[in-house]
């Protein structure tokens, strides 16, 4: 309930400048996705015996192509609704999805669980070892 009504104080041009930076994120993110698959298929190969590599590299480029792809017209989506979501057009709100799953204590958990493992992540990847 809280975090709903601090997210109401945003302004239509914030809101929109959000989802359409957003957008562009997930955007380049696919590309990023799609750019980086051949290197770690490599990687793979590399790094392991030539039976795990053949076993590991196909669902794993198959895996990555298809994130990639996914992520190109979702983050399209995102940018195409960004100024219908500020205007409270109801298919944009139904697009992104909007805050009423934040009623469901499971949903709650799970979005708190991934949050809570993305900051872990980010923190172990950055610090230093004493």
């Amino acid at each position: 309930m809280q975090a709903a009504y601090l997210i109401s104080l945003v302004s239509a041009s914030t809101h929109t400048r959000i989802l359409r930076s957003s957008g562009v994120l997930l955007i380049l993110l696919g590309i990023v996705h799609l750019v980086a698959t051949p290197h770690i298929a490599s990687l793979i190969r590399h790094s392991t015996s030539v039976e795990a590599a053949n076993m590991l590299v196909p669902p794993m480029l198959l895996n990555h192509v298809l994130v990639g792809v996914l992520l190109l017209p979702l983050g399209w989506l995102v940018l195409y609704a960004a100024r219908h979501s500020a205007a409270r057009v109801a298919w944009a709100q139904l697009a992104l999805m909007g805050f009423r799953y934040f009623d469901a204590p499971l949903f709650v958990l799970g979005a708190a669980l991934v949050t809570a493992a993305a900051v872990a992540l980010l923190f172990a990847a950055f610090s230093r070892v004493t």
